[in-house]
């Protein structure tokens, strides 16, 4: 609506509403602070009018942007084809929405193109920060500290030395599971298929496989390395197929690669799970689709990433760092193994 061709102004609410222009302005800004009858009259008025407030404005005065960075340290291509980021941009979201944040995504390859991701950081444009998938040598988290910008990880900090509030799963109870599940179906031999080892997430699941091995009296079967997507789970099936000394049992440490393993040894003739039994991690929705469907580790992205939302915006209220939030994995069993 305009008023006289001009657009409404917070002094035509505040007339409008029978205010005075701070009560008015507090009202949008603190509204805490004002009786539920005077904001409850701001507000119809700013309806009638069509007044939007000046965020700007508004954020001079709060210090508050109410927009919270979720920083993803991953190429594009990466974030948008792999259902664990999906899902926990999703989870994020669902808890922002409820408390009026904007999400703001930040994206950034961690072999060096992070630079404009931490120059965002240290300008401040967000209240707060979540950030996914941390690699231990992005420096994302140690430039959001140093700004002094709330922050939360999904994960374990890779460092001990940079203290923040985190979600995670059990990561190295996950790779014990899956070890466990291809011990108990009588695999002697049991190989895996890391992610990148300068993520936490990754080494604990490999560090988890290490233990199992151990506890049962068993020695690992091969040990090979990828980055958490499908190529790289093609590219290690080829030369698992190729190994000199065959498996009986491979973990997976994501369902990703896990996929991309089972199109390898399928061109090389081994079939699973009656040559090779394999257990992989995430439960992502294909897993159940692909034949043979996938005995996995459950990792919901969806339920930790909003746990990690949750934990920064309580420390928003509350100035506190929050105790970290630790999420238990379970086996799903199908055909696989």
């Amino acid at each position: 609506m305009t008023l006289n061709g001009r657009p409404p102004t917070l002094e035509d609410v505040a007339r409008l509403a029978g205010v005075s222009r701070a009560t008015a302005s507090r009202a949008i800004i603190e509204p805490q602070k004002v009786s539920p009858e005077r904001r409850s009259a701001v507000e119809e008025a700013m309806a009638r009018l069509g007044y939007v407030p000046n965020a700007a404005a508004r954020s001079l005065v709060t210090r508050r942007t109410m927009s919270i960075a979720v920083v993803v340290p991953e190429p594009t291509r990466t974030v948008f084809e792999d259902p664990f980021f999906q899902a926990a941009i999703g989870g994020i979201n669902s808890v922002l929405v409820d408390a009026d944040y904007q999400l703001v995504l930040l994206m950034g390859d961690p072999q060096g193109q992070t630079q404009r991701v931490r120059q965002y950081l240290r300008s401040r444009l967000a209240d707060g920060i979540v950030v996914v998938s941390h690699h231990g040598s992005d420096g994302v988290v140690e430039t959001a500290v140093a700004a002094g910008v709330p922050t939360v990880l999904v994960g374990r900090p890779f460092s001990g030395a940079v203290h923040v509030a985190y979600s995670d799963l059990d990561n190295v109870l996950g790779g014990r599971i899956a070890t466990r599940r291809l011990v108990e179906q009588g695999c002697s031999r049991i190989g895996i298929l890391t992610g990148p080892l300068d993520m936490v997430g990754a080494r604990d699941r490999y560090d988890g496989w290490r233990a199992e091995l151990a506890q049962h009296g068993l020695t690992g079967g091969g040990i090979w390395h990828g980055d958490f997507d499908r190529a790289s789970g093609r590219a290690a099936g080829h030369e698992i197929a190729k190994a000199a000394i065959p498996l009986d049992g491979l973990f997976v440490s994501s369902d990703l690669m896990a996929l991309g393993v089972l199109e390898s040894l399928a061109e090389h003739g081994i079939r699973v799970p009656q040559d090779l039994k394999l257990v992989g991690f995430d439960d992502i929705s294909l897993a159940a689709y692909h034949k043979p469907a996938l005995t996995t580790v459950t990792n919901s992205g969806f339920d930790l990433a909003a746990a990690a939302a949750e934990l920064l915006l309580r420390q928003l209220q509350t100035g506190e760092a929050q105790a970290p939030r630790i999420i238990q994995p379970e086996l799903v069993v199908r055909e696989s193994a």
